[in-house]
């Protein structure tokens, strides 16, 4: 019988993964940081007793601990709001990302997703980010017209997305460039904690600002807090640029954009946050200066900061993709939830709890406990389904 081989490296890949220092963990066991240190560098290797320690701490199977998953390169990851993100709270996410696309590879043995279909911009245009918005749309078919859901456009362009209850409030979204076998995909993954359909809306569109215009294998530790801060910017004018193209939302903001009350019909229309809207309007010269900042004073005084007039009203939209997939798996006999548990340790070497592949799917609590017989080698094509799913304004 072969003997598994530790790997200690797992031990500091799910320490970040839960948030936890070296000094909580060696808190916890109730030993030396020197070594915990040497368990994550493969220099000593813990008793059976203390991985049981080490499984129930981090919260992973303890066949995890001797697993190398299979190669995945990883852009670096992009944050809605980099500044208030700390180098932490940015790290223990960089594998749910990777996580996440794993099991998207897994599921695709068995389902036909859309491609990933985003064009390539050179460089020398993304130095007009109002006219790269203008062409995507373009590219995409959409006109000038509203997008009354960009989760659900995304999503059948290709992109993996994901919803997640994230600990850390000060992140809304982040995502990534991932390269599985040889083949691209764009992970992102959108915060929970901020439940606004509206709010939500500029997130993915952020994030796809990210994909469209900056360099997914960037270095971001390199960069000044100048550069951080332009990166931002340029993400966050492709979102309203792309949400609200500039001649038919400024044929409709130019009626009344003086009246604060009159974005609230424009918010029903194009499903973006007044804020943001009377940002743009500001940008495209449809308010003066002085307008926009009684506006903004407005905005504070009325409390619209933190929650908006129709915030409570229309219900926020989930990612579908991934987990109306395996739930068309399991559901029609193509696989049982133990047999995906299984593929996705023993051929793509990532072992998880069900609760946790639950979670990054957004499936039902106790879901992959599904116990059927498979049929093998069956293909399902989700694509029509996308495609046909109706849109809800």
């Amino acid at each position: 019988m072969l003997e598994r081989q530790f790997n200690g490296s797992r031990i500091r890949e799910g320490r970040i993964y839960r948030g936890l220092t070296i000094t909580d963990l060696a808190k916890e066991l109730d030993i030396s940081k020197q070594m915990i240190s040497k368990y994550e560098n493969n220099r000593a290797i813990p008793t059976f007793e203390a991985l049981l320690q080490i499984s129930k701490i981090l919260n992973f199977p303890k066949e995890y601990f001797y697993e190398n998953s299979i190669e995945v390169r990883t852009g670096n990851t992009y944050f809605r709001s980099l500044l208030t993100t700390g180098k932490k709270e940015r790290e223990m996410q960089y594998d749910r990302v990777k996580y996440l696309t794993i099991i998207r590879a897994l599921l695709e043995e068995y389902v036909d997703f859309p491609e990933l279909d985003v064009p390539d911009f050179s460089e020398r245009d993304i130095e007009n980010v109002e006219d790269i918005a203008e062409r995507l749309r373009d590219y995409w078919g959409l006109s000038d017209k509203p997008i009354k859901d960009i989760v659900y456009l995304l999503e059948t362009k290709g992109f993996v997305i994901s919803s997640l209850n994230l600990e850390r409030k000060s992140i809304d979204a982040f995502g990534s460039q991932q390269e599985v076998n040889g083949k691209h995909y764009y992970s992102i993954v959108l915060g929970n904690n901020k439940r606004s359909f509206y709010r939500r809306q500029f997130d993915v569109a952020h994030e796809l600002g990210h994909k469209v215009l900056h360099d997914p294998y960037l270095n971001l530790d390199d960069l000044t807090k100048d550069e951080f801060k332009q990166i931002e910017q340029e993400a966050n004018d492709f979102a309203a640029a792309f949400l609200l193209p500039r001649e038919s939302f400024l044929r409709d903001v130019s009626i009344h954009s003086n009246d604060l009350m009159y974005y609230k019909t424009l918010k029903k229309k194009w499903c973006v946050s007044i804020g943001a809207m009377v940002m743009r309007a500001y940008k495209l010269g449809a308010i003066s200066d002085g307008t926009y900042q009684y506006m903004q004073r407005s905005i504070s005084q009325k409390g619209w900061r933190t929650k908006e007039p129709l915030d409570d009203i229309k219900d926020i939209r989930e990612p579908v993709s991934m987990k109306q997939a395996v739930e068309l798996l399991i559901e029609n006999n193509y696989i049982t939830g133990d047999d995906f548990m299984y593929k996705l340790s023993k051929h793509y070497g990532l072992s998880l709890f069900r609760e946790e592949v639950e979670e990054l799917l957004g499936l039902e609590k106790g879901y992959l406990e599904t116990e059927s017989e498979p049929q093998k080698n069956n293909i399902v094509s989700i694509k029509d389904r996308l495609n046909s799913k109706s849109k809800i304004d």
